[in-house]
């Protein structure tokens, strides 16, 4: 229910009623920090749509994990071992619904919503972010693969696509804008071609198995548990789909896109254009959720979010991976000792025999156009992450630290993403990372930290700083209390019993 006290309104960018005239209005306080003020709920498109902000999601999600990590562990362990992908991928698809509740209902970041809880949590996910993806482990995963086309070393390709990265974000008028375009057309060549692909190389028995090993439950080889792979298998298990802290990133985008109370909030722009770029209001808003209108209203808006987590991200995350593990079955019958080179230590064995098992369908050309697939992946996921990273540190910074308002939110976002750049320049000329495979690993694992922590704040945030009438049911809430267990519950077990949190 919405507050209805009267408090006064300062003038503001975000168009306050009465602003600077001495009247007052109603708002919702939430936490400690400036309550919202009530604002009308935009509608909502229709629910079947094709474009939107999910698309950042299914950029970072259709990732390493699903076309190198999982095809990996599929061909150690069998197909059977993708329950724990199917797992995984629908609770991401859950998480990005609870993660939506709250951008849309206010406009704010989730990062805003856990300060509004308590601060020092949000300053919790400041610091993860800056320990997890200062590593530019897609990228260097992605170059590594073009290495294998054009023979150009990947340290070179990657140092080289982080600054061209820059630059195009840096001259962008609308990051936004810019970002969902190049993703939609790269995601649509990436499901599309690995598909074809897939159906060349791959037998009925290979789509068959895939399939049916997803509802493998149980099944979980006593090899998986050693030392060696247990570590791998929770990375993996957090890489289904988009990894770490990309989902609390997915509200800013939400918020960019227009979506719900996001629509009252100014879209980011590139350094080029930040001359441009709209005062950001102090807070976000919310809409009056006594009004049967404004929650007829609501309820479209969460029919649409649930097409894009269920039919775009679920179905095509899924679709790409189901590709890549028919392609790493016809892998382990073309190089049957593609195994033994995985235990051995030989972390890149699974693409190179993906690709031969590409090859003896098409020759060395179609061989080399998987590493393409693979190449392609890595400039979505680094595309994705790099402005990610930037837009979540830049909002954090922007409202929070203390004198941060006399920058634009777009010099905070271009000062975030070109530091990100050089450190991981250096990282991948003098780091300690053992090639582009280790970069990776590390990246995993830390991620399902992160992933088990944004579902505790998911709890606090949706039902103490939201009206009653728009918080999550008893079965949402089970469910994001069950992916916290389970995040946090693999990654604490890692450490007990074997001292290691990756390997």
């Amino acid at each position: 229910m919405v507050d209805s006290s009267k408090v006064p309104v300062s003038g503001s960018p975000g168009g306050d009623a009465g602003a600077g005239t001495g009247e007052s209005e109603r708002v919702w306080r939430a936490g400690r920090l400036d309550p919202m003020p009530i604002r009308k709920l935009p509608e909502a498109p229709p629910a079947i749509h094709l474009l939107g902000p999910t698309v950042f999601l299914v950029a970072l999600g259709v990732g390493m994990g699903e076309s190198y990590m999982w095809p990996r562990l599929v061909l150690v362990f069998g197909p059977e071992i993708r329950w724990l992908f199917l797992i995984g991928v629908t609770l991401q698809a859950m998480v990005m619904l609870e993660m939506a509740r709250y951008a849309m209902a206010t406009g704010e970041s989730i990062f805003a919503g856990a300060a509004r809880v308590f601060k020092p949590m949000m300053w919790f996910f400041f610091i993860v972010a800056i320990l997890v993806y200062i590593w530019p482990g897609h990228l260097s995963a992605g170059a590594a693969a073009f290495e294998e086309i054009t023979g150009i070393p990947w340290l070179v390709t990657a140092c080289v696509g982080l600054v061209l990265v820059g630059v195009v974000f840096s001259l962008a008028r609308v990051i936004y804008d810019l970002l969902e375009n190049v993703l939609s057309v790269l995601i649509g060549v990436l499901v599309v071609g690995t598909a074809i692909i897939a159906s060349l190389v791959g037998s009925w028995s290979d789509l068959t198995s895939t399939l049916t090993g997803m509802f493998a439950f149980g099944y979980f080889p006593s090899e998986a548990l050693s030392s060696t792979w247990f570590p791998i298998v929770v990375g993996s298990i957090a890489f289904a789909g988009p990894s770490g802290m990309q989902q609390m990133w997915y509200t800013l985008h939400l918020r960019d896109s227009g979506a719900g109370m996001g629509a009252h909030v100014p879209k980011i722009r590139g350094l080029r254009h930040a001359g441009e770029q709209e005062e950001m209001p102090a807070r976000g808003f919310m809409f009056d959720t006594d009004d049967a209108d404004e929650m007829k209203k609501w309820k479209g808006w969460r029919r649409w979010v649930t097409f894009d987590a269920l039919l775009l991200f679920w179905g095509i995350t899924m679709l790409v991976t189901i590709s890549f593990t028919v392609l790493a079955q016809a892998a382990a019958r073309e190089n049957p000792n593609v195994k033994t080179l995985i235990e051995g230590g030989d972390r890149d064995a699974a693409l190179s025999a993906m690709s031969d098992s590409f090859a003896a369908v098409g020759g060395p050309v179609l061989g080399g156009l998987f590493f393409g697939f693979i190449a392609l992946i890595g400039l979505n996921a680094t595309l994705g992450l790099f402005d990610s990273f930037s837009r979540g540190q830049a909002d954090m910074t922007y409202f929070f630290v203390k004198g941060a308002r006399r920058f634009k939110m777009s010099h905070l976002y271009a000062g975030f993403l070109w530091g990100v750049i050089v450190f991981g320049i250096l990282i991948l000329l003098f780091g300690p990372a053992d090639g582009p495979a280790g970069v990776l690993d590390i990246l995993a694992f830390l991620s399902t930290f992160a992933m088990g922590a944004y579902c505790v704040v998911l709890l606090l945030v949706n039902n103490r700083m939201l009206p009653k009438p728009i918080r999550p049911k008893w079965w949402q809430n089970a469910i994001i209390g069950f992916g916290a267990v389970f995040y946090l519950g693999m990654l604490f077990y890692s450490l007990a019993r074997f001292g290691v949190v990756v390997s």
